[in-house]
């Protein structure tokens, strides 16, 4: 049996309702570029979904147990698909304070409570 890991991320979107709702309409199942949706499986990403409440974006990621946040990141700049995409996203992400340069969704850490 395959073992996955589970990751939680988080990123803000400008607070602006159209905006938001642009945003939204990117990511709909007619609107979202296939050639990113192939890249994301390329990287070893089983299954991804974005949740928003307000303006806070928080995606869950269920990944291949050898996944690896580098390597995703240096298969992304490889693709100009990819690229043109987040180039997109970047006028309506707003990246944390705390946020690294080039930085928009953030991590958690690990696991905070078990119940």
């Amino acid at each position: 049996m395959k073992k996955y890991k589970k990751y939680f991320l988080a990123c803000d979107l400008r607070d602006n309702p159209k905006i938001i709702e642009e945003y939204k309409n990117f990511h709909t199942n007619e609107n979202a570029w296939p050639e990113v949706r192939e890249s994301i499986k390329a990287t070893g990403i089983i299954n991804m979904e974005i949740f928003l409440t307000g303006n806070r974006l928080m995606m869950w990621i269920e990944v291949e147990e050898d996944f690896s946040f580098e390597r995703k990141a240096e298969m992304d700049t490889n693709d100009e698909f990819v690229l043109k995409w987040e180039a997109l996203m970047s006028n309506y992400q707003k990246p944390f304070s705390w946020a690294k340069k080039g930085e928009k969704f953030k991590k958690s850490r690990n696991k905070q409570f078990i119940i």
